[in-house]
């Protein structure tokens, strides 16, 4: 959700964190702002409602903020509507701290009071202010800022990253984090936090991730890191592998259309490593045969997309393994009473291994002995190391809120986990496992195919973006599928979209079909084609227009029902929908284009949600 980024070195810190800024923008925000401190003018400070250019406009129409410390934070509105005052950083009342939070501070109310009642004056309407107002309070009774920082955490109730600014301490930078992700870059002669590795990668690629309950301090020199207890500890380091260029669009209109061309190779990344003669290897999983015996239950937890995965991965597993698998939603999860135990597989899936409420389902799970393993993109991040085994999925940094090649390698991940599982537990049909793994050889360049035909969706794209809804209907794996194709229309071209198991629409939904409306009819799923059309037909007698996707070998029959049609090759029906996808993808992001959206950063939508 919200960025930050935080600089201490020899240089002007403004420019280092404006551009750490832009490469946060994807995350999603309202308003920025940044503040520095230097021993000749303190605290200075700037912020303001809108896009990061808006900040830029104001800070170049105004004397310099000179200083080599300092913090930039772009916000995404929880607490309080977006508008000049409740962006970020804020800074407490004798302007001796400035604070910048990513989380919920749950106790805010509390700590607000107790501050009123000691004649403190609050300007905003955000709970990350009583940080800062009890920062200052605190070190105005005890004149050690890391003393008040560690008497004011132990105050705090809920999520934060922190970063803390002292005038006391101006070539200080103070960073905490508890339930939401920070980051420490070590760089020669300066030292950098960021909510994101993407914010400092052009000036460092040596990170640490900071773990709940620890504070850094950091200053030109290098970067010191405490437990809760104060103790000093060492970090271990990482080194961020893809290069700078990887964030960058290279030539393209938008980040998300980059990163739907970009999955042939994501793919490649994905699988090519762990196919070899034909067998399907996970050198980087601990579970021996015993366990993965033991196991008698499969749950998938994740959000959005990752979730849509899930749902797809549910028909796969459960037909290789014979094994039951729940899907659940991470922020229904975390609130239930799941029936885990140390005989359950929980797989835990995320692009950022960040998001808030998988992380806290992973911890449910974890306490009630479920085994934990997650599928995550980011190396290192706080669901891949609370995890028991975690398998990476490799797709490259994605920028675009809206995800795609997070989705596809996702998926094809989750697939070759299950049969994988199926051939060590000898329930894997032979003849089965080798016509899946000779095909998942083949995905990326049938992929490719697919990318081949985009003038396809742009033409269609320019016949319906005007529509106010559009229904998907599938069956089996294509009902699955279509949760993803109407989540990624709504997200980015905000058409009302709703996605309906086929044989549901005579429980009700077939009384929204109407004249012109537009059902796009997923039928790539060739055991139920025939029932596919049967719904095609129902809805086109009440006058739907209908865009069929469905596949090369079943294309002429479709066109003789559907309106439209576009197919994609041919592969095994597990993996149809990894083909499946892109088309819908592809379609969204052309209506939106037409349409006229903010395709890479659409409204109120976040790329990592690390906030309930």
């Amino acid at each position: 959700m919200c960025g930050i980024v935080g600089y201490t070195g020899k240089q002007a810190a403004v420019p280092i964190l404006l551009n750490g800024l832009e490469r946060l923008e994807y995350r999603g925000y309202d308003s920025a702002g940044v503040a520095v401190v230097s021993p000749e003018k303190g605290l200075q400070i700037e912020k303001c409602k809108g896009r990061l250019q808006v900040l830029r406009d104001k800070l170049a129409a105004l004397p310099p903020l000179t200083g080599s410390t300092g913090l930039g934070h772009t916000r995404w509105a929880t607490h309080g509507e977006p508008n000049d005052v409740n962006s970020h950083p804020h800074v407490s009342q004798n302007g001796q701290v400035a604070v910048v939070h990513n989380g919920i501070i749950e106790n805010y109310v509390e700590i607000k009071e107790f501050l009123l009642h000691k004649g403190v004056a609050f300007r905003s309407d955000t709970d990350s202010e009583v940080v800062a107002q009890l920062l200052e309070y605190t070190f105005n009774n005890c004149a050690d800022i890391m003393d008040a920082v560690y008497q004011v955490l132990d105050r705090l109730e809920g999520a934060y990253a922190l970063g803390i600014l002292c005038v006391d301490a101006p070539d200080t930078l103070i960073a905490a984090r508890k339930d939401a992700p920070l980051l420490l870059g070590y760089g020669d002669g300066e030292s950098f936090i960021a909510s994101d590795a993407t914010a400092i990668i052009a000036h460092t690629r040596d990170v640490a991730y900071m773990e709940d309950g620890e504070v850094a301090v950091l200053t030109a020199d290098g970067i010191r890191v405490y437990d809760e207890y104060r103790r000093p500890i060492e970090k271990e380091h990482h080194l961020i592998e893809w290069d700078v260029s990887a964030a960058e669009k290279g030539g393209y209109a938008h980040f998300m259309f980059k990163e739907i061309m970009e999955q042939p190779e994501a793919l490649r990344r994905t699988i090519s490593p762990r196919l070899r003669d034909g067998e399907i290897v996970f050198d980087e999983l601990s579970l021996t045969d015993e366990d993965l015996r033991r196991f008698d239950r499969l749950y998938i937890v994740a959000c959005g997309s990752s979730y849509h995965v899930g749902m797809v991965g549910k028909y796969d597993l459960e037909r290789f393994l014979r094994m039951p698998v729940e899907v659940c939603l991470a922020s229904e999860f975390r609130y239930s009473e799941p029936l885990v135990d140390d005989r359950s597989l929980v797989i835990v899936i995320s692009q950022s291994g960040e998001t808030l409420d998988s992380l806290a389902a992973l911890r449910k799970a974890k306490s009630l002995g479920g085994y934990i393993l997650s599928i995550v993109n980011v190396v290192g991040s706080s669901i891949a190391r609370e995890s028991d085994s975690v398998l990476y999925t490799w797709a490259g940094p994605e920028i675009a809120v809206a995800t795609t090649k997070a989705y596809s390698t996702q998926l094809a991940l989750l697939t070759m986990l299950g049969l994988y599982m199926a051939r060590r537990l000898g329930r894997a049909d032979s003849a089965e496992y080798a016509a899946v793994t000779a095909e998942l050889a083949l995905l990326p360049e049938k992929l490719q195919t697919v990318l081949a035909s985009a003038d396809a969706y742009q033409y269609l794209a320019s016949l319906y973006f005007n529509r106010d809804c559009v229904f998907f209907i599938g069956r089996n794996l294509d009902y699955a599928l279509g949760l993803e194709g109407s989540l990624k229309l709504k997200e980015i071209s905000y058409i009302h979209s709703e996605s309906y198991a086929a044989g549901e629409l005579k429980h009700g939904t077939i009384s929204l079909i109407e004249q012109g409306t537009l059902v796009v009819a997923l039928a790539t799923y060739g055991p139920l084609f025939d029932k596919a059309v049967s719904n095609i037909v129902e809805v086109k007698a009440r006058g739907a227009e209908v865009v069929a996707l469905t596949t090369d070998s079943l294309r002429d029959r479709m066109e003789k029902i559907a309106t439209h049609t576009l197919s994609v090759p041919d592969t095994h029906p597990a993996l149809q929908p990894n083909l499946g996808v892109v088309p819908l993808q592809l379609f969204a992001y052309y209506i939106a284009l037409q349409r006229g959206c903010d395709i890479d950063k659409p409204k109120n939508l976040a790329k990592s949600v690390t906030v309930e």
